[in-house]
């Protein structure tokens, strides 16, 4: 049997919750020197297709590209219903914690996402900064600092590569993020504002200090986009009340919001979101087939 835990190890995670009814999200001002570091040239993408594989529902193109830093290159893997016609609306994915720990991308599990191209519309999964062949080293809160704005880059720099394209409706694009993915995915909508749409599934303010660059209380007021939370009220990476309906309270637009909550853990049964995805995206992407 376990040993309980000590005054002192609760007290230790109580100081590591944050109140955020009490803290307050940054001034216009200071948000702006925020923002200046998620801005980058606007040079050319140098987009190659590397290869082309059919499946019986989609077809999958491998991109490489150049990153919005450091002269990188990066991936990103596009998937092409066969059930609908150009142009197609696109859903941008970001993984969860997992995509840190895994070393190769080329046999991705797309369990967890398959549903929206079976529905119609394409999906672009790019390999962020520090995951898959991209993995790195994180070796403290700046290193963390740097990777998060990297990938938040990098999710801009996939928007780019969306609209390069004639196949692709730059009008009707998407956000969906997991865990991992719909954490970053409040910085991320917060500052690029060609999407359309988006779902965080499993997500929520961290318990933890971040710097203020990257810290989601000053990010999550400036979302301008649709934004479907979905969570399991049993969450205990990102619990309701001190980590879920603070995060949901700070996004602005009442009518334009919701809060899917479900029993269960971290991640909600598969049907519920397959539901309750697919109707946002309906909602604010429209109907597959619609112009």
């Amino acid at each position: 049997y376990a040993t309980p835990p000590t005054a002192e190890a609760f007290q230790a995670v109580q100081k590591r919750t944050r109140d955020y009814i009490a803290e307050k999200p940054s001034t216009d001002a200071a948000f702006d020197v925020s923002r200046s570091l998620y801005r980058y040239d606007p040079t050319p993408l140098n987009a190659v297709t590397a290869s082309t594989e059919d499946a019986p529902e989609w077809r999958k193109e491998t991109i490489d590209f150049d990153a919005a830093y450091g002269h990188e290159r990066m991936q990103a893997y596009l998937y092409l219903p066969k059930s609908a016609a150009p142009p197609y609306q696109v859903v941008v994915y970001f993984p969860g914690g997992d995509a840190q720990a895994l070393r190769t991308s080329r046999d991705l599990t797309l369990r967890s996402v398959d549903f929206i191209i079976r529905a119609g519309r394409a999906l672009l999964y790019p390999i962020y900064k520090g995951t898959y062949e991209r993995g790195v080293t994180i070796s403290g809160l700046n290193d963390y600092r740097d990777i998060t704005i990297a990938r938040t880059k990098d999710v801009q720099r996939a928007v780019d590569l969306l609209e390069s394209r004639g196949d692709i409706d730059r009008n009707r694009i998407g956000y969906y993020g997991v865990s991992m993915g719909a954490v970053n995915g409040v910085i991320a909508t917060a500052i690029e504002s060609r999407f359309n749409a988006s779902v965080l599934l499993g997500g929520g303010l961290p318990p933890e200090p971040r710097p203020p660059e990257i810290d989601l209380i000053n990010f999550a007021p400036r979302v301008s986009v649709p934004t479907l939370m979905i969570n399991g009220r049993a969450d205990f990476t990102y619990p309701l009340q001190s980590s879920q309906l603070p995060l949901f309270r700070l996004l602005p637009s009442a009518d334009r919001k919701r809060h899917a909550l479900f029993d269960g853990g971290h991640l909600p049964r598969y049907h519920d979101i397959i539901r309750e995805v697919l109707d946002w995206f309906d909602r604010y992407l429209g109907p597959i087939g619609t112009s």
